[in-house]
């Protein structure tokens, strides 16, 4: 929280059971893909937040963890199963996966890693044809979806 015990960026689980404060702007934001990141978020690449520990707080619940290499641990829900965070082990911080972020448009990369690993289709994805989840569904399925996920907001 900042002085005035305002948190800067939030976000959380789908679930809810886990939400977590940043009481400073991240120190950068970076893609990354790795493969040890593509296998971790079911996903072609990672996006995440890099937070000084003194920075962050788990707010709501205790993420549970992997020892995902020699050198890191992953931070996940374990009763939803979103990915939240990635921990070296020897760093003074934590990288939280911009998804999880109340507004993930605050958090832009400005840096990629794990390029070896890029799957070529990725530079791409800007051109691809696209619709919003309206046209893809239409206006009457639309109406009967309800959404079990935990609001962007405490």
């Amino acid at each position: 929280m900042t002085g005035t015990g305002k948190a800067v960026l939030s976000g959380g689980c789908q679930c809810g059971a886990i939400r977590y404060a940043l009481s400073a702007p991240p120190l950068s934001t970076a893609l990354c893909h790795c493969r040890m990141c593509q296998k971790a978020t079911g996903a072609p690449f990672a996006s995440m937040a890099e937070v000084a520990k003194d920075n962050f707080a788990w707010t709501r619940g205790q993420p549970a963890s992997f020892r995902s290499s020699s050198v890191a641990e992953r931070d996940f829900c374990k009763d939803c199963g979103t990915p939240l965070g990635y921990r070296l082990m020897f760093c003074d911080s934590i990288e939280i996966l911009t998804g999880t972020f109340d507004r993930p448009d605050r958090v832009v990369p400005t840096m990629q890693y794990g390029t070896e690993a890029r799957l070529g289709w990725t530079g791409t994805i800007a051109n691809l044809p696209s619709k919003t989840t309206l046209q893809n569904y239409g206006p009457d399925r639309l109406a009967q979806v309800f959404s079990y996920q935990q609001p962007d907001h405490d």
